[in-house]
């Protein structure tokens, strides 16, 4: 199926709009190219301040103002049962096993993919749009996702979990463009979210300490830090505070090297440590992943391609062998440092991005390290 070779007049276009920039001018480029654009703004969790103050209103007053500015119809929809049942409790059960989880890869695959895509085919759509920096492209009767033109900004590492069926349904307007062109755009139109600041985080800590948000909904369990050599460091304040490879707030000083995590003991509640950014600890030559998805058909054979296994990380070479249960092996040409259980492996083969999985064991030299997870 290539929707994509119907006139963009005949085409109705459903806009995923945030109140940022990206989406706003997502939007502009789609009506501007005479498409029948659609804006549509998801709310997917209350965040209501101590104050009264919730700043999905103030977002959803600007995608409001662009709508109005470049003549297009607009709604609000309300995703919070679906984006707690599916990514917030997701994500805390990830933390309950000392994992570190991705939320973004879930909003994604559950939300803004599944619940925002099905929603705007029942209105109607024959498209979703977003901002995301990736691109999509239709070749030998399969859909590929490519990378967004801006090395910098490109986000196919989020979007890694998208079927053939999301990917036939979805545009990503902007993702053939630099992010200054994209601001660029903005000005140009008097978009009014121009200069709007862009967000970052977790959509649903904001600016709040991560420590504190995480304490209201699981309790901490403090325990002893240790080298792997079982000399206590000191004492840790849970260990879903930490993740592979922290340096900052192990309240550890001294001389020498500064202090880096470099495992958790979850049934004894031991967080280990080691001096040295490439302490041997963090190293692994090997992973091993599940909860594969594949955004063309699926290998059942070895291949070769690279990997991210971190957002903001340059691709490594490896060899991916999947397995009959339905996992997958990674296997790294040279060690790679703080590889972390419960983040995303994401495949590339060029600009192609093949799919991904979740990190569940890290491996050097054929034996699991224990001391992960």
């Amino acid at each position: 199926m290539n929707l994509r070779t119907k006139a963009p007049e005949e085409t109705t276009v459903v806009v995923g709009m945030s109140g940022g920039v990206d989406s706003s001018v997502t939007a502009h480029v789609l009506k501007e190219q005479g498409y029948n654009v659609i804006g549509i703004f998801m709310k997917n969790w209350d965040d209501t301040d101590e104050n009264g103050v919730c700043t999905a209103t103030e977002d959803y007053e600007d995608v409001i103002a662009v709508a109005n500015q470049i003549g297009i119809p607009y709604y609000a929809v309300n995703f919070e049962k679906e984006y707690w049942d599916r990514v917030f409790e997701y994500f805390l059960a990830e933390y309950r096993l000392g994992r570190t989880p991705n939320p973004d890869v879930m909003c994604n695959k559950e939300i803004k993919f599944k619940a925002f895509l099905e929603h705007a085919l029942r209105l109607g759509a024959d498209f979703v749009a977003t901002g995301h920096y990736a691109q999509v492209n239709y070749v030998d009767g399969e859909h590929r996702l490519l990378r967004g033109k801006d090395d910098n900004k490109d986000q196919t590492y989020f979007l890694n979990q998208l079927s053939q069926d999301q990917l036939a349904r979805t545009m990503f307007p902007i993702g053939h463009m630099d992010k200054k062109d994209v601001r660029a755009i903005a000005e140009e139109a008097g978009l009014a979210t121009a200069k709007k600041k862009d967000s970052t985080g977790i959509c649903f800590i904001g600016e709040r300490n991560f420590k504190e948000f995480l304490s209201e909904y699981l309790p901490s369990q403090p325990g002893e830090m240790r080298t792997l050599d079982g000399v206590v460091k000191g004492r840790h304040d849970g260990l879903m505070y930490y993740t592979l490879g922290q340096r900052h707030g192990l309240g550890i000083g001294g001389d020498g090297d500064p202090w880096f995590v470099v495992g958790k003991d979850v049934e004894n509640n031991v967080l280990f440590v080691g001096q040295g950014f490439h302490h041997d600890a963090l190293y692994s030559d090997a992973l091993l992943a599940s909860k594969l998805s594949w955004t063309g058909v699926a290998p059942t054979n070895e291949f070769r391609a690279t990997a991210k296994f971190r957002y903001r990380q340059q691709d490594v070479p490896v060899t991916v062998a999947p397995l009959e249960n339905g996992e997958v092996l990674v296997k790294f040409d040279e060690p790679q440092r703080a590889i972390t259980p419960g983040q995303a492996v994401v495949f590339y083969d060029g600009d192609v991005c093949l799919g991904g999985a979740t990190i569940d064991e890290a491996y050097r030299n054929g034996k699991r390290l224990d001391y992960i997870g």
